[in-house]
This record gives C-alpha cells, structure tokens and sequence, in this order.
C-alpha cells in the first residue's frame, strides 16, 4: 500500500540526492517497534502514533510528490 510506494519514492529521491540509506517498508507496530531507524517517513494520520520514538518523523502528505519527499529528506539528512 502506501507504504511500499513512499518507499520506492524515498530511494528515487534519495538517488537523486546522491546520499545512500536503508529504506524500509513497514506497518505502524513495526515502526512502532523498531529503535534503529534514524527517520520514520509516514503520512500525516499516523504521526501521533509514532510520537515519542527516538527516530525523527516526517509526515508526507502527499507520497507521489517527489519535490516534496526532497525537500523534507534532504532538510533532515544534510
């Protein structure tokens, strides 16, 4: 689902950053579960379920805008 897609959109973009990262599709008790994961990319509605994490969360609001994904990644990876 949406996952998968922001996943794939996340690598497109990242490639194009010239920066290289683990990227992982994953369901919200995953995300939940996981300590290792430096950014959590997510949609806006889940959020709130992600607070408190020690990763940082970015919303995306919108998965297919890769202008968007850019931006928000590269302010948090550079």
């Amino acid at each position: 689902g949406t996952s998968v897609l922001l996943k794939m959109n996340a690598e497109k973009v990242l490639r194009t950053l010239g920066l290289t990262a683990t990227v992982e599709a994953s369901d919200i008790d995953t995300a939940r579960a996981s300590r290792d994961a430096q950014i959590l990319l997510t949609t806006p509605e889940l959020v709130e379920k992600l607070q408190g994490l020690p990763s940082e969360v970015i919303a995306i609001e919108h998965v297919f805008d890769l202008g968007e994904i850019s931006d928000k990644l590269s302010k948090a990876m550079l």
